[in-house]
């Protein structure tokens, strides 16, 4: 069998999509495993061969066929030989979209109708191996948030395959560090809440993180929340913090951040006092869950227990300022970026306030910049141990002061 090599996937979908991609992925025909070792091609992975080329390190994958054999992403019997065509390999992947691939003679390769659904802007699944593999309920998800600038929806067919793998609770066997990469992708993309209506739509956002799930319908105060539900106020915030560039883990920590307001009792709504603190257990146990990042699970608690603290700068002590730098570590770390980006994303995503100004931010970076310039080298040579920490805390809470800070407790 002839040797042969396509592009495939991503690439060739952007490409036809006018859009610029990042990455390029490659199918190899008629090929063995010995064939590109041969050439200087190096293989990663285990569960099956992928090779990355010796000069540019963009990632080969010899042509394959998969089997269901059991639950999850372990749960295929992969086969692959020279024989497999490129047809065969595209079948097993998820969407008709992503199931096009360009031969090194420039022809399209469209066995299942993939440009003709990018004309009609519909995310379609390729075959009923789709349900073989819960994590395309989260991948569906994503491209719809991805796309839906461009007019792109999901197909209702494969909506109601989406809805049967949740039923069938595949989706508890889903490994935790491939959801996540798939929640931190949507998180990156222009509308991110498309990607939890989607998954709502289709039932899983209760089986992922019911403790997102349970925020639609709560009620909050109309006075500073105009769109009232909770849920909708999320899915707008993290728009919010979508436009205003915030990078993809800060619009994560948005998501996460009202979570205590599921816990409010009825007799109390649409008030929801102490629902920062009420929240971090249920943020700890999402991040756990799907294995997030130390560094991410921090920034994640801060926003969830410090972004009413930050709306309230101008109301603040230079003391109570001080004890908020403390608590976002941001004497060490000297940034306060993301957890700014992230408050000022929860303040503007509500109903009529999308275009509001945050100058909380100024004044909460204008306090550290203050508080940075006093130096212990600068105080009494004399002071030492706790002296000198007392003497450098009041040394900064007099230079916060003097940007008009209230002095009243």
């Amino acid at each position: 069998m002839q040797i042969k090599t396509y592009l495939v996937g991503g690439a060739v979908r952007d490409e036809l999509l006018g859009l610029k991609h990042s990455e390029r992925d490659w199918v190899v025909t008629g090929a063995t495993p010995e064939y590109l070792e041969s050439r200087g091609f190096r293989q990663v992975g285990s569960s099956f061969p992928v090779f990355l080329h010796p000069q540019t390190g963009e990632e080969y994958a010899l042509a394959r066929t998969e089997r269901k054999k059991g639950h999850g992403y372990h749960g295929f019997s992969v086969e692959f030989d020279p024989e497999v065509t490129i047809e065969q390999d595209l079948q097993r992947r998820d969407l008709t979209v992503n199931a096009m691939a360009r031969g090194e003679d420039g022809q399209l390769v469209d066995p299942w109708g993939g440009q003709q659904d990018l004309q009609n802007r519909v995310l379609r699944h390729v075959s009923p191996a789709f349900a073989e593999d819960p994590l395309r309920v989260l991948r569906v998800a994503r491209f719809a948030a991805r796309f839906a600038s461009h007019g792109f929806s999901v197909h209702p067919d494969t909506m109601e395959m989406m809805r049967d793998i949740v039923a069938s609770g595949e989706m508890t066997h889903l490994v935790p560090e491939r959801s996540w990469s798939e929640i931190r992708r949507a998180m990156g993309a222009e509308t991110p809440s498309i990607f939890l209506s989607v998954l709502r739509d289709c039932g899983a956002l209760a089986e992922l993180i019911p403790e997102l799930d349970a925020l639609y319908g709560v009620p909050q105060s109309p006075e500073y929340h105009p769109e009232v539900d909770t849920g909708l106020h999320t899915e707008m915030a993290i728009d919010a913090a979508a436009r205003d560039g915030c990078e993809a883990d800060t619009v994560f920590a948005v998501l996460l951040h009202d979570l205590g307001k599921g816990l409010t009792p009825e007799s109390v709504l649409p008030a929801h006092h102490g629902h920062e603190k009420a929240g971090l257990p249920l943020v700890n146990a999402v991040c756990e869950r799907f294995r997030v990042p130390n560094s991410v699970h921090r920034l994640c608690r801060q926003v969830c227990a410090w972004h009413l603290k930050c709306h309230r700068m101008g109301e603040m002590t230079p003391n109570k300022v001080m004890k908020l730098l403390e608590d976002l570590d941001a004497l060490r770390s000297r940034n306060i970026n993301e957890f700014v980006c992230a408050c000022a994303a929860d303040k503007r995503g509500r109903t009529g306030r999308e275009n509001d100004q945050y100058p909380q931010a100024g004044l909460l970076q204008a306090a550290l910049d203050a508080a940075l310039e006093v130096r212990a080298a600068d105080l009494d040579p004399g002071l030492q141990g706790k002296a000198l920490g007392e003497a450098l805390r009041s040394a900064r809470i007099d230079a916060i002061a003097q940007l008009g800070v209230q002095h009243s407790e």
